[in-house]
């Protein structure tokens, strides 16, 4: 049963998450960028606050299909691809005064540092850390959620390639030509090649700060998690 109810809340957010993004032309011009932002940062966590409390609740639930947690060397490739997720996943959008919607929201298209690599670079943070957790975890509850996560962002993949060629026309076709979907795709091909110093920024040192609080409040969101009543 937990199994159907983690991808009906994974479904929820997504309608949420991707709903809001498809609108957001729409809502600024009823409540402005700073508004639809808090709008749409609001909604989503409302969504996302208790979807990670009911994962944390039941990842262990269903089959367990392995265990290798005791095996040499697995916590280390658990915890590296975890960081190298994270790496992915948050500086794909380097602006926090927008994110927070301090400074006016606004949609852009980068062409430099994990772009180079991958232009959906949330996409391939999230495969690594479902990867990662699904490997340490190894119930069948996991590799649900772990599908439907991986879903949603393939989803989120079209979906934001719609979205970006829409509003811009001219300078998304130039970035679809230089990068790739597929990590490294483009700089094997010869399109694209890593500048290292491009990596040098603040947001890289904030994943670091971000996965080291996160490894030390684990058991704390465990304990967390085990008080939802669902």
């Amino acid at each position: 049963m937990s199994h159907g109810i983690i991808l009906g809340w994974l479904l929820g957010f997504a309608l949420v998450h991707s709903g809001l993004a498809a609108l957001r032309p729409q809502g600024e011009k009823l409540l402005g960028a700073r508004g639809y932002r808090v709008l749409f940062a609001s909604a989503s966590l409302l969504v996302v606050v208790p979807l990670l409390g009911y994962f944390l609740k039941h990842r262990y639930d269903g089959v367990q299909l392995w265990q290798v947690q005791d095996v040499p060397g697995v916590r280390a490739l658990v915890w590296g691809l975890t960081v190298i997720s994270f790496g992915f996943l948050f500086p794909a959008t380097f602006n926090l005064g927008e994110i927070s919607a301090i400074q006016k929201p606004q949609i852009h298209l980068y062409f430099q540092g994990i772009i180079r690599i991958s232009r959906h670079p949330q996409m391939v943070g999230q495969i690594l850390w479902c990867l990662a957790h699904t490997l340490w975890i190894g119930s069948s509850f996991m590799v649900v959620t772990s599908l439907g996560l991986i879903a949603h962002h393939i989803f989120g993949v079209w979906h934001g390639e719609r979205r970006w060629a829409k509003r811009f026309p001219e300078a998304f076709p130039e970035l679809q030509a230089n990068t790739s979907i597929i990590p490294f795709q483009a700089i094997i091909q010869g399109k694209q090649k890593l500048v290292l110093s491009e990596f040098l920024r603040p947001a890289y040192a904030g994943v670091v700060v971000f996965v080291s609080a996160v490894y030390w409040l684990h058991p704390q969101m465990w304990v967390w998690a085990q008080g939802f009543p669902f």
